[in-house]
């Protein structure tokens, strides 16, 4: 039941761990979030901190079971101790499908930024096409090297995208700040409302999914009882500082009806105030952004298709690791279905397709949060979690307001999105009833 990998090398430390929560959490979604959120305004403002409260509720889920589990590896585990194996598969799988999705739309957005410096790619979808599935395969290369490899190559990234955030919070600091002969704050004219919180909370969801990457592989992780805790609270809280204050500044400065209407938001930003010529260089960043998250994301795919191996949904064979202590044919699988995906439905991006985009995967997500919370609780009733004390009584209550959280941002994504989420939920329960359940006495024998 806890799917313990004591042969996998535990080769990621509390640097590298943060690194996957704050590199996985910042890609390229956060650069067009603004844009999203602008017909709500204002509403946006308590609509982040209602999701930064949520998601630091939920890093407590997730910090919590490390602690109490520290031999588990990851959610999957966590899920099959409280709800059973069937039901951790389905959990599991949505989030499977949702981050090759994740991967294929990275890959897809930074070949986007990548015209920018080479037109072509901007007028040939099928050399923009392949050259997104050539980015999926680069970090297949990468991660087969080993998981320490990634783990360096998270770090040096992330320290990359921040510059980037520090540099748009500069710049909101000196254009609020330095003399001008008018004003440069637009304020949003959308009037408060329930409605508008509640979508703009789950909108701002979307840019904090990453936050449970330091579990993910938590067979990897050395001291998993220590590191995954410390790694999970200080990454969100990072993640969320950061996006509060660098999606603030565009709304105050671009006047809200072009905000809504932008395809590169912060791009815009830097041309309004430094000129033209900046927005390649926003280009630069972005770019190191995004591949910085595909790299991070291409990790916890792998893993996650491991821990499937080792809980029965998966053929044991995915569980194979390399010399590198790599799970080649994990990446494998992961990245066919990823390369499928782009050239089957590459196109141009937009504001509005970004959007739809953000609710269904947030949707897809959401069960891994929602299952682990009610996990929590489940363990504590059975009495599995042990003695009660101060900090226990605290996880509780996080694990409950969690769960609240979830339910709360169920009701902002809408049946629409939700509905598309069902598909992949659906998809799960063959699968699992094929491999896990007809082929079980097959592979007993």
């Amino acid at each position: 039941m806890s799917g313990t990998s004591a042969e996998q090398p535990r080769a990621l430390g509390l640097l590298m761990c943060t690194a996957l929560v704050v590199g996985n959490t910042i890609g390229v979604g956060i650069f067009m979030l603004p844009a999203s959120l602008a017909p709500y305004g204002l509403n946006a403002v308590p609509g982040w901190l209602i999701t930064t409260v949520g998601c630091i509720f939920v890093a407590w889920v997730f910090a919590g079971l490390a602690r109490a589990f520290p031999q588990d590896d990851g959610p999957y585990a966590y899920s099959s101790r409280a709800l059973g194996s069937g039901v951790a598969f389905v959990i599991m799988w949505c989030y499977w499908i949702s981050t090759v999705v994740t991967n294929a739309v990275l890959a897809t957005g930074v070949v986007g930024y990548l015209s920018s410096f080479f037109p072509v790619l901007g007028t040939n979808h099928l050399l923009a096409a392949v050259t997104a599935v050539a980015l999926v395969w680069l970090f297949v290369v990468i991660n087969v090297r080993g998981v320490r490899t990634a783990g360096w190559v998270q770090v040096w990234s992330t320290v990359v995208k921040l510059l980037v955030q520090v540099g748009i919070v500069a710049l909101g600091v000196w254009a609020f700040f330095a003399p001008h002969e008018i004003s440069p704050v637009h304020l949003p004219t959308t009037p408060f409302s329930m409605s508008g919180v509640i979508t703009a909370s789950t909108l701002a969801l979307y840019a904090m999914l990453g936050v449970e990457c330091a579990a993910m592989p938590a067979g990897r992780v050395c001291d998993p009882g220590r590191t995954i805790p410390r790694a999970t609270f200080i990454g969100t809280l990072t993640v969320a500082v950061i996006y509060i204050c660098v999606s603030l500044i565009p709304m105050l400065l671009i006047p809200q009806a072009e905000l809504a209407s932008s395809n590169a938001p912060f791009a815009d930003l830097f041309a309004r105030f430094l000129g033209p010529a900046s927005g390649r260089l926003l280009a630069v960043f972005v770019i190191v952004s995004g591949l910085g998250c595909l790299n991070g994301w291409t990790l916890i795919l792998g893993e996650l298709t491991v821990s499937f191996a080792r809980h029965g949904g998966f053929p044991p064979a995915l569980g194979k690791l390399n010399a590198h202590g790599a799970p080649t044919r994990a990446f494998v699988l992961t990245a066919i279905l990823a390369s499928l995906m782009t050239l089957s439905s590459y196109n141009d991006s937009t504001a509005g397709a970004f959007t739809f985009l953000n609710m269904v995967v947030t949707a897809s997500n959401l069960p891994v949060y929602f299952g682990c919370a009610i996990a929590v609780l489940i363990l504590w009733r059975r009495g599995e979690l042990g003695r009660l004390g101060a900090r226990e009584s605290r996880w509780l209550a996080a694990a409950v307001l969690a769960t609240v959280y979830c339910v709360w941002a169920s009701i902002g994504i809408g049946g629409k999105s939700l509905l598309w989420a069902l598909v992949p939920c659906a998809a799960g329960v063959p699968v699992y009833w094929w491999y896990a359940i007809a082929r079980r006495p097959a592979l007993a024998t």
